[in-house]
């Protein structure tokens, strides 16, 4: 004798399937899981479409400005800083507190909670299944998101970086462009979803992963960033301006210099006055400024480096999640 599951509608005897069941993308488990979380799914969706055309349309006003005023053959003025960019800016760097506090959290903690977790597994469905479908659905809103927003501000910022006021080096510039955004993403959603299955309830959850994530973007984050790069140094002689091909180089630090390489810090001769001064640079035989920096053209390399390190957190994370929730009473 059969029973019904879940995951499967049971049809009366004698009566045809509903119209359109049978063109249904989902079916099954995956259907159960998306219509579960259809709030936050079409939230997170409609927040990425949102930040998407409002990247179009900046992008396109930024062109018809610039074109008016004949760059890049004449300088355009000031480096932009509109509402506009600060908003966008602000969500995008919202995007990983979003996901990995509203919907990697809740994701398998609140069914632990409610008991839906026990419910499901009873019926036809395992418990690597149902693992599985819930991962499965945040990992693919969390790619799908960070590649669409990653790939349009990538494209407006690139041509025209010249004229941001961030660095590239910048969080607000090296996160969100290139492969950095999409790994983030993935990575803060495993941790809300370890975090969850560890605690097993909602709210606690939820206040593990907004902490986690704080704490990740604010300070680690931005030292890691700094340490994907080979700082290189350049000397150039002392009261020189520095060649313009370091305009784009983020400056890691700076010395002065002898004649015999040895190198003072910067301040080493910032005496009281200025003959005191000169007396100094000529006691040391000071006679160059050097720079350690690490240049633009290690961009991509680095945005590679840390979207591999973001991977392979979230592959630990989710092997971790599978064997501990796999092993755990539900």
């Amino acid at each position: 004798m059969s029973t019904s599951t879940l995951t499967e509608k049971p049809e009366k005897p004698g009566k045809p399937s509903e119209p359109g069941s049978g063109r249904r993308l989902l079916r099954g488990l995956p259907w159960l899981v998306v219509r579960q979380h259809r709030v936050a799914l079409a939230c997170v969706l409609g927040l990425t479409l949102l930040t998407a055309l409002w990247i179009a349309y900046e992008r396109h006003e930024l062109v018809q400005l610039l074109d008016a005023k004949g760059w890049p053959e004449k300088d355009p003025g000031r480096p932009m800083d509109n509402r506009g960019y600060n908003y966008i800016t602000s969500i995008i760097n919202g995007l990983p507190l979003i996901l990995a506090v509203f919907i990697g959290a809740p994701l398998i903690a609140g069914d632990q909670e409610n008991g839906t977790a026990q419910l499901v597994t009873t019926q036809s469905v395992t418990r690597r299944q149902w693992l599985i479908a819930k991962l499965g659905l945040a990992y693919t809103l969390a790619l799908v998101s960070g590649l669409v927003v990653s790939a349009l501000f990538t494209w407006w910022w690139k041509p025209h970086r010249s004229l941001f006021l961030s660095e590239w080096i910048d969080g607000v510039i090296f996160d969100n462009t290139g492969p950095v955004l999409p790994a983030f993403l993935l990575f803060l959603t495993a941790a809300g979803i370890t975090i969850g299955a560890l605690v097993r309830r909602v709210l606690p959850a939820m206040v593990g992963a907004f902490l986690f994530t704080a704490v990740t973007t604010l300070f680690v984050w931005d030292e890691v960033r700094v340490r994907l790069g080979s700082p290189k140094m350049f000397t150039y002689p002392m009261d020189s301006e520095l060649p313009a091909r370091f305009n784009d180089a983020y400056e890691v630090d700076r010395w002065v210099g002898s004649a015999d390489g040895t190198l003072y810090n910067w301040g080493r001769c910032a005496e009281a006055t200025e003959k005191a001064t000169n007396a100094c640079i000529k006691e040391h035989g000071i006679v160059n400024d050097v720079i350690e920096y690490i240049g633009y053209n290690q961009m991509a390399g680095m945005q590679w480096l840390a979207a591999g390190i973001l991977l392979a957190g979230t592959v630990l994370l989710t092997a971790f999640t599978l064997w501990w929730t796999s092993r755990r009473p539900l």
